[in-house]
């Protein structure tokens, strides 16, 4: 089954993704383009993949970790509704699920 997610640029523009039942945020935005590093690939070792979620569905998501909390800890530009991408499985109620990558993200990859 395809899932829709949008992504929120730094700029604010957003960029429409598709992907399937149990892939992670990070692939689809990167696969998008978009500035999500994810240096560690998905170790949850540093923070390069960081994501706010849209507030109505944070609620809605697995909580996240002790480990995960920790690295956000580091995140630039983290909020309340931060979460690493790496770390968010798509599954089917995530179907029109927003987040937004932040300003200060920036990809070391070069893209």
């Amino acid at each position: 089954m395809t899932i829709k997610v949008t992504f929120i640029d730094p700029k604010g523009a957003p960029v429409p993704c598709e992907g399937e039942v149990g892939d992670n945020l990070l692939k689809l935005g990167q696969a998008a383009g978009l500035p999500l590093e994810g240096t560690c690939e998905g170790q949850m070792a540093c923070s390069t993949c960081h994501v706010i979620v849209a507030a109505e569905w944070f609620e809605k998501l697995a909580q996240a970790s002790e480990e995960e909390e920790d690295m956000l800890d580091f995140a630039a530009g983290a909020r309340r509704t931060s979460r690493l991408s790496c770390q968010i499985d798509v599954t089917q109620e995530m179907d029109g699920l927003t987040v937004k990558v932040p300003g200060e993200s920036h990809d070391a990859r070069g893209l």
